[in-house]
């Protein structure tokens, strides 16, 4: 079993920077691949980033080239720094993890084993 707990939300203005954490508990984060979804509302879940246990990433477009999503497998968390944020950024971001040593995806739901709580971001413009 693995547990989720995300922080590091809040409220900034755009340009600003912000850094996401998603701590892990139970079995070792480094099996597996995690993941960041985001969802605004009245919007489906969307693919921010994932980080493949063999330490692959890949980003979802919106993204690119202002998101960077890393491990820490010793403190069993996921970090995503958000530079630049913009006004379309905000949203309630949800990691997720898949695994044990199985690849990551850019599909939500149930492909990913294990989902936290979530962590609202607001940009201000």
């Amino acid at each position: 079993q693995v547990q989720l707990v995300e922080s590091g939300g809040g409220l900034v203005q755009a340009g600003d920077s912000l850094r996401l954490a998603c701590a892990a508990s139970g079995s070792a984060l480094s099996s597996y691949s995690m993941a960041w979804f985001r969802q605004a509302p009245g919007k489906e879940r969307e693919f921010v980033a994932f980080l493949t246990w063999t330490g692959g990433t890949y980003y979802g477009d919106p993204v690119k080239g202002r998101f960077t999503i890393s491990r820490d497998n010793a403190k069993k968390t996921v970090y995503l720094q958000m530079n630049s944020l913009k006004p379309e950024d905000p949203a309630i971001y949800y990691c997720a993890a898949r695994g044990p040593y199985l690849a990551a995806t850019t599909v939500p739901g149930d492909a990913y084993n294990y989902w936290g709580q979530g962590t609202q971001v607001t940009v201000s413009s």
